[in-house]
């Protein structure tokens, strides 16, 4: 089955109360975790890639473990660029065969953002591409992105149904209270804010900073609007813990295959769990 955009997987998780898991790829194991969980639970999901991972696998592997996962499972599957900094790199994605781009551009004014989301939308709408934009700012660390605490800032309602108004993107992030990276204490999220937009607009709201929300504030943000949720800091940490629990164990271990099996192992059970929890197995 080939990629598709992610308007083939959210506007019936929209209308049917449930969430799209994206999962980021950040080499083959988490490619594999990924879809081998997907299999398992009968669920679309969406492969996340920010461009840090761009530039560590490089555009061509990344598409093609994207492409060879779709063949494999015959599930419907997006490939789409995580915060997207610039047109120009959407438009390198999407040349290269990406289903769906994020453009980023929330660190901007409201003005700005919207016309050069417009642009990226424009020109993605033309080869079949979804697009996702971002308003507000969503605190925490991914990549090389960094926004401090103090500095995070909750998405205005009203900006953001003119937002989705006058871009027209496939479906919309809001700061609501989620941050990028793992907890200190518990997230505050202001389903207040998720369902005014999501009543006001017919795409799903996207929640960032997915890892690490109680269960209870997952479940309760799909019913207010939710219709893809964003996991990366969970898997990195059931990858990394597996790998040294097995090289504490033994440290003349040299072949990766010993580590990174149970790596992927570790990653696989977290992405089911999560699958089950956002309502999207069976929705395949």
């Amino acid at each position: 089955m080939p990629l598709v955009s992610m308007n083939e997987l959210l506007p019936k998780a929209k209308a049917n109360k449930y969430a799209v898991g994206q999962f980021n790829m950040n080499n083959l194991e988490f490619a594999q975790a990924t879809v081998e969980a997907a299999i398992e639970e009968n669920s679309p999901f969406i492969y996340g890639v920010s461009e840090g991972a761009l530039k560590y696998m490089g555009i061509e592997f990344t598409v093609a473990m994207a492409k060879a996962a779709a063949d494999k499972s015959g599930l419907p599957i997006a490939l789409h660029l995580d915060h997207g900094s610039s047109f120009d790199v959407a438009m390198k994605c999407i040349r290269a065969g990406f289903s769906s781009v994020m453009f980023d551009g929330s660190h901007y004014g409201l003005e700005e953002n919207i016309a050069l989301t417009k642009e990226v939308v424009k020109a993605a709408r033309a080869m079949g591409v979804s697009v996702e934009g971002e308003l507000g700012t969503i605190g925490g660390v991914e990549d090389d992105l960094s926004v401090d605490e103090a500095d995070a800032k909750m998405a205005d309602p009203a900006e953001a149904i003119r937002f989705y108004e006058e871009t027209g993107v496939d479906c919309l992030a809001i700061a609501v209270g989620t941050a990028h990276g793992m907890y200190k204490g518990e997230p505050k999220i202001h389903y207040d804010i998720i369902q005014k937009v999501a009543d006001a607009i017919p795409v799903p709201i996207v929640l960032h900073g997915g890892s690490g929300v109680p269960d209870e504030a997952i479940r309760l943000s799909i019913q207010a609007g939710v219709g893809k949720i964003n996991v990366n800091t969970e898997n990195q940490v059931a990858c990394t813990n597996a790998i040294r629990e097995v090289l504490l164990a033994n440290s003349e271990v040299i072949d990766p295959r010993k580590y990174l099996t149970p790596a992927r192992a570790a990653m696989k059970a977290v992405i089911k769990e999560k699958i089950r929890l956002f309502g999207s197995n069976n929705q395949a």
